[in-house]
């Protein structure tokens, strides 16, 4: 296989994935058998193997729009399955595009993992291809204050999926703790 090519196989619906939409599922599934194919070693929806995923993001040719689409949908579906795997949360699926796809997180927080996919692929976050974190209004300055402490990455580490997993975990154990804080302090005045 040439360098640069990118491998894409339709698999057969052979892993569960039962709270997962079946056209999510589907995507799910196509970049697990296109991760292995191309790089011999399979995904395992944890935070380990996306190095794997953000190695195989790193092939597509930015200027391929078609590939980049799929690519995305289907890269951006299993980070979000893992993601939702690793830290609860469910889909939120509203439409048939997959850039408009979120995973919503305990807590509130939610992102398309779509949209984050193809900030990887493009090296870019203007328009659509952000991943528009989204949180209640009340959270939302204790969630910017927070990124604002986090240390700087280099450009092509901030776009990749394994730093937005760190970045997503990182905000969900900020908004707990925020929540668990709110908590105690209405026990105390209740009290």
């Amino acid at each position: 296989m040439p360098q640069g090519s990118i491998r894409c196989f339709v698999s057969e619906p052979t892993i569960d994935l039962p709270d997962c939409p079946p056209r999510t599922a589907e995507f799910v599934r196509r970049a697990l058998d296109a991760v292995r194919a191309s790089v011999g070693v399979g995904l395992e929806f944890d935070s380990d193997t996306l190095p794997l995923l953000d190695h195989y993001i790193k092939q597509v040719p930015r200027t391929e729009v078609d590939a980049a689409a799929l690519i995305s949908a289907m890269t951006g579906s299993y980070f979000g399955e893992a993601v939702r795997q690793s830290l609860g949360g469910q889909w939120k699926v509203e439409d048939e595009d997959p850039a408009n796809w979120r995973v919503v997180l305990p807590g509130g927080l939610s992102f398309s993992p779509v949209r984050l996919a193809l900030a990887a692929i493009l090296l870019d976050e203007d328009g659509d291809a952000n991943g528009d974190f989204q949180a209640p209004p009340k959270l939302m300055s204790v969630l910017t204050e927070a990124m604002s402490r986090l240390g700087s990455v280099g450009r092509n580490e901030y776009f990749t999926l394994s730093c937005r997993f760190d970045t997503l975990e990182h905000l969900q154990e900020v908004m707990l703790a925020y929540a668990d804080k709110v908590r105690q302090e209405r026990d105390l005045e209740a009290n």
